[in-house]
């Protein structure tokens, strides 16, 4: 079996999260988080749709997580985004935390928007 370590080119992985904050690429963020490849800041949470819809340019995708549990997202946000041409996947932060380390070692263009749990 080959074992090699995962590069991680342009955005950086989620480590790790708790109560209120989140780990990504070494730092700590506390609240609601966006990170993609063209860096990672805080967010004002699902009533920030600028800050998603800055996302659109470098990302096919955008993992949206809604806190400890899976939530709707509102309708507004979701037809904004949808219009400006990027997916959305709405799911826990946990599991988007997870869906968004795994596909980010694939290379893909990706962003991760999450509340805390």
């Amino acid at each position: 079996m080959r074992l090699n370590e995962i590069v991680f080119n342009d955005a950086k992985p989620v480590e790790g999260y708790g109560p209120g904050f989140f780990r990504i690429g070494g730092e700590v963020i506390q609240g609601p988080v966006i990170t993609a490849p063209s860096g990672t800041r805080t967010w004002g949470g699902l009533d920030d749709v600028a800050a998603l819809e800055a996302l659109v340019q470098e990302s096919d995708v955008i993992f949206i997580g809604t806190g400890a549990e899976i939530a709707h997202l509102p309708k507004d946000l979701r037809s904004s985004l949808e219009e400006a041409g990027v997916g959305i996947e709405a799911m826990s932060s946990p599991a988007a935390a997870r869906t968004y380390n795994v596909l980010l070692s694939e290379g893909r263009r990706i962003a991760l928007a999450m509340l805390p749990i």
